[in-house]
């Protein structure tokens, strides 16, 4: 008789990655609530005109766990198997990492359900310019910094940084923001107020 394996759900073991941990250092139950679930959770559609002229829709996620250490920070990875628990999950984990290292980020995470290596990179561009279009609002230097994934690269990067820098500008009198990648992987978003230069460097 074959065996069935039943995969668990990423966002399950992230919260009870987080009560085994609670449990342990003895954290009471109202820090629980205020530092245990995401802050803000988007789900766009993506339409996209295919090569052969059709449109087809993609599912779309970005995920803030939390912004109380400073702007949120993580990736978008693309794959046929993104769903909302995952990005959740991966959100989650990028608040917990950033805070034992203790960098002054949050954790989020984005993410389209598509299989990229089935995709030209003309559809790739459209498909990503149109999900960054999507989340535009609640991303930038000083509140959601994205980053390079599962199946995004610094090609990737570039677009998510001219589509912001075309609908935001990013430009003003105290404040720059340039975001793209170097180097492989790693993504780099520079924030100049005032007189003061602060260079943030991540990876996903």
């Amino acid at each position: 008789m074959p065996t069935i394996v039943v995969q668990a759900n990423p966002y399950d073991v992230a919260m009870e990655n987080f009560d085994t941990a609670a449990d342990a250092i003895g954290l009471d139950k109202n820090t629980r609530q205020m530092i245990k679930y995401p802050e803000r959770m988007l789900t766009v559609g993506v339409p996209v005109r295919m090569d052969d002229g059709n449109i087809h829709r993609f599912e779309a996620y970005r995920v803030q766990h939390s912004s109380v250490r400073g702007p949120a920070k993580g990736g978008i990875r693309f794959h046929p198997q993104v769903t909302l628990d995952e990005v959740k999950a991966l959100a989650t984990w990028m608040t917990w990492k950033c805070a034992v290292v203790n960098i002054p980020f949050g954790g989020a995470k984005g993410g389209i359900t598509c299989d990229p290596k089935k995709m030209s990179q003309g559809e790739l561009e459209r498909m990503t310019r149109r999900y960054t279009s999507a989340i535009l609002p609640i991303i930038g230097p000083e509140q959601d910094i994205p980053a390079p994934d599962v199946y995004t690269n610094p090609q990737t990067m570039a677009w998510i940084m001219d589509t912001y820098s075309m609908t935001k500008g990013y430009i003003r009198r105290d404040q720059h923001f340039s975001g793209g990648s170097v180097a492989s992987g790693v993504a780099v978003a520079t924030s100049l107020r005032g007189s003061g230069n602060e260079q943030r460097a991540f990876t996903g």
